[in-house]
């Protein structure tokens, strides 16, 4: 694998397949286990989650943290901090108070500022707004030293790259495109075309060639025998050096619970209103949700999307208003929080346990979510990011809710992921109340109605 001084590559694979790993490997947090790795010049790496950062804690305020030495003019300084939507933040303000969206934002911004000739990015796009990612889509593509990006947000990889890296699940070998990201769509599947047909004529070969002993059982001279063991031989070689079918050609049939039944009109929410202090974060909103409707919340970050579903799922008490529900109503929601799951029980036992399931029905189910046999005996808390939002909205289409509740479900997920999560919410006959900054999953979901916050509009009939 190269990565050439100024390119800007974007790195592709299944949630699991080893893109942080390598990431870790390039920046020296981890150490290969053969082979080596060589980098010219300043490398700064960006996780798509900040958990521990050691110049965030030591940092008196958020000032000092973008820039330690105090080089960049603040005009500079807010043009990027309001580039990632984060202009409303006081700069004297501790870093360590901020949401886990806003740290991450912050880490962005400081390895943004610094300019090192090699910047690694993962999902750097998960917590931003439209304009948020338009903006760091433009300032990438300006960007004069070499990039190397995970992303889930097809506009970006688009864009601004010119060469793809893609881990191959069947090999574990890093192949490199010569491109963007369609142009990599297309190539890939023109080699995984001409690898079905090899496997084709090679399994065709095999069949022949079994019924050749077949045919030469009755050989009883020695002659005959030596002949139907050199065949035997072939046979088990040709079968060994088969190469295994593309994942994406395996098609899984899924099926799923039937939703219980409700009534035409599960969810009724009237004049819900909520502050936070003096903040107001929802006022008088109206929206109603009917039987099998697949309904969007859309706005900026803060714009109340979160609150008003954690209001309907009775996590949060409104201030006014009421949720007025259907009594055979029964709602699966799903965050990014992953509270609900336990963290050291094994990957199949849980999902069978929460969806009340035998193995035969959970596994067609778990394998088309992507967490196949390698996964399945796994704890939970081995899991990636991208990995467990497969895992949780299987578990919720595996159960028989009429209303799936879902905040924000594509964060976390590769392209790959994104599909399979979609495709499968696309067979769920239940209604759908859905938050996302992904337009083309909205798009491709069929969502026909959505409710424009914080401006209360509702918009129908897209």
């Amino acid at each position: 694998m190269l990565v050439e001084d100024g390119q800007k590559a974007g790195l592709v694979g299944a949630n699991g397949a080893g893109k942080s790993t390598l990431f870790k490997l390039i920046t020296g947090k981890e150490m290969p286990e053969g082979g080596s790795v060589e980098t010219k010049g300043k490398t700064i790496y960006v996780a798509q989650e900040v958990s521990r950062d050691e110049a965030m804690e030591k940092a008196k305020n958020i000032r000092e943290y973008l820039d330690p030495e105090f080089k960049t003019e603040d005009f500079e300084l807010r043009r990027i901090m309001g580039g990632l939507e984060m202009s409303f933040v006081d700069w004297n303000l501790n870093p360590l108070k901020l949401s886990g969206g806003q740290k991450t934002k912050l880490a962005i911004a400081r390895a943004l500022l610094a300019y090192p000739d090699n910047l690694l990015m993962d999902e750097p796009t998960n917590f931003l707004d439209i304009g948020g990612k338009k903006w760091i889509m433009s300032f990438l593509a300006d960007y004069p030293g070499t990039v190397l990006l995970v992303s889930h947000d097809l506009n970006l990889l688009d864009r601004n790259i010119d060469k793809v890296l893609y881990i191959n699940p069947q090999t574990k070998i890093v192949d490199t495109y010569a491109g963007n990201y369609s142009s990599f769509i297309k190539l890939k599947a023109q080699r995984e075309a001409m690898l079905i047909r090899q496997i084709e004529a090679e399994q065709k070969h095999i069949k022949q060639m079994k019924e050749g002993l077949v045919k030469m059982a009755r050989f009883s001279s020695e002659k005959g025998v030596r002949q139907r063991m050199n065949l035997k031989r072939r046979v088990e070689q040709a079968i060994t050096k088969l190469p295994p079918m593309p994942t994406d050609v395996k098609k899984i049939k899924l099926v799923l619970p039937e939703p219980e039944w409700v009534g035409s009109l599960p969810v009724w929410i009237k004049n819900i209103s909520k502050s936070y202090g003096t903040k107001k974060v929802l006022t008088e909103v109206n929206l109603d949700i009917k039987r099998g409707e697949r309904v969007a919340l859309v706005g900026v970050n803060g714009a109340g999307k979160s609150t008003l579903i954690k209001i309907i799922c009775n996590f949060v008490e409104a201030d006014g208003g009421e949720v007025i529900k259907d009594p055979k109503l029964k709602m699966g929601y799903y965050s990014q929080e992953f509270e609900n799951w336990e963290e050291e029980a094994r990957v199949g036992e849980c999902f069978r346990e929460k969806c009340q399931m035998n193995e035969s029905r959970a596994r067609p189910i778990l394998a088309r979510f992507l967490l196949g046999e390698d996964k399945i005996y796994q704890k939970v808390k081995s899991l990636s990011g991208g990995e467990k939002t497969r895992l949780a909205i299987a578990a919720l289409l595996g159960q028989n809710y009429n209303l799936l509740v879902l905040d924000e479900p594509t964060t976390y997920l590769d392209v790959m992921s994104q599909r399979v999560i979609l495709e499968a919410l696309k067979e769920y006959r239940g209604a759908i109340l859905i938050v996302s900054h992904t337009p083309e999953f909205l798009e491709e979901l069929g969502i026909k109605k959505r409710l424009l916050l914080p401006e209360n509009k509702l918009i129908e009939n897209l």
